[in-house]
């Protein structure tokens, strides 16, 4: 089967998904509290009211706050934001599973959100599958959203270091060692990724210094060879968008545990694809599902809404612009192949009473 033969059938699956779910006026939105300390937790629902305007930092969005939640399909899907990344950038996704029915999730992730900078990188990475989990048992405890889902079957999302996130729910396992061989062996070629959005290199004298400065911070705080991996058993698929994945032993994503989608973006300056989606794609085979395969998008096709350009410096326009010609109009369908994926493997069902939740 082709992998636009896939796609089409994906996006076949969404439609019908999409028709069949439950009648709602509105995508409820709330913000529940964190488990054991955890920042908020949002949720996009299915709700009774009609969405009205709402504002979010510079975004200005159509949802029903505090909406009355009404049944959906039963599922939930939580969505783990890139580094430093909000809610807001994953609305237009949100909407699109909300209107199959799904609740959709996402946990703030300590130290790594856009209020909270502090901790980027593998120091969020150990952290953050843990936080996904929590994620699902503050939606669990809610009392209004909680009887509407069965969660013997939980969907994750993630894009760049969401991503990573996403990839470690299908069995993979990483270290800071090997994020540490990845920057030592392609610092130049990769630089984004090793170092973030703080700077880049231009080919003068000074990039030198920067890449002197780089190896050293990350030779003295990356060594830990532990493998890191994270198990929950509620979670029956995951998506992976344009992520950082260079510190993967590939050999634990070649035979996913979990059903795994991939989304990927051909001129992603941030992961450059050989060493991160490319490289997961030739592990995991046929194994795995190529969602989509954007060859002119770039790191933001993961974003949507974008954030207005005039909130980013030159180098986040660079790092997560669109690429000249590409064509944001796609991604709504690439958005119903994402729904369709996770409808075919999660298996949407009539909402559970409370007794029939696990």
């Amino acid at each position: 089967m082709t992998k636009t033969w896939t796609a089409w059938c994906l996006a076949l699956l969404a439609a019908a998904v999409i028709t069949a779910s439950p009648a709602h006026a509105g995508v409820g939105l709330a913000e529940l509290p964190g488990q054991q300390g955890d920042g908020p937790v949002t949720v996009f629902y299915p709700a009774q009211e009609a969405d009205q305007p709402v504002q979010r930092g510079p975004f200005a969005l159509q949802l029903a706050w505090q909406g009355t939640p009404v049944p959906g399909n039963g599922r939930l899907v939580v969505v783990s934001h890139g580094s430093g990344g909000s809610p807001w950038v994953h609305t237009d996704l949100a909407r699109a599973l909300v209107q199959a029915g799904f609740v959709v999730a996402l946990p703030e992730h300590a130290g790594d959100n856009y209020k909270d900078h502090s901790t980027p990188g593998p120091e969020s990475w150990k952290r953050r599958p843990a936080e996904v989990s929590r994620a699902v048992d503050a939606v669990a405890q809610d009392a209004r959203l909680g009887p509407l889902l069965a969660l013997d079957k939980v969907g994750v999302f993630g894009g760049s270091a969401g991503g990573h996130t996403a990839l470690v729910f299908a069995g993979g396992q990483w270290s800071p060692a090997r994020f540490k061989q990845h920057c030592e062996a392609h610092l130049a070629e990769d630089f984004s990724s090793c170092v973030g959005f703080t700077t880049r290199l231009h080919g003068n004298w000074l990039d030198g210094i920067k890449k002197a400065v780089a190896i050293t911070i990350i030779r003295h705080r990356f060594g830990d060879e532990t493998l890191y991996a994270h198990t929950d058993p509620r979670v029956a698929a995951t998506v992976s968008v344009v992520p950082f994945a260079a510190d993967f032993d590939m050999g634990s994503l070649a035979t996913p545990r979990i059903a795994l989608g991939l989304i990927t973006a051909g001129k992603d300056v941030n992961q450059i694809p050989r060493f991160h989606s490319s490289a997961v794609l030739a592990a995991c085979q046929d194994r795995c599902t190529h969602i989509a395969d954007l060859q002119d998008g770039s790191h933001g096709i993961m974003l949507s809404p974008m954030p207005p350009l005039d909130r980013m410096n030159d180098r986040t326009r660079e790092l997560l612009g669109d690429p000249p010609g590409f064509d944001r109009s796609v991604l709504p369908q690439v958005d119903a192949s994402t729904v369709a994926f996770f409808a075919k493997h999660l298996q949407p069902l009539k909402p559970a009473t409370p007794s029939q939740r696990p």
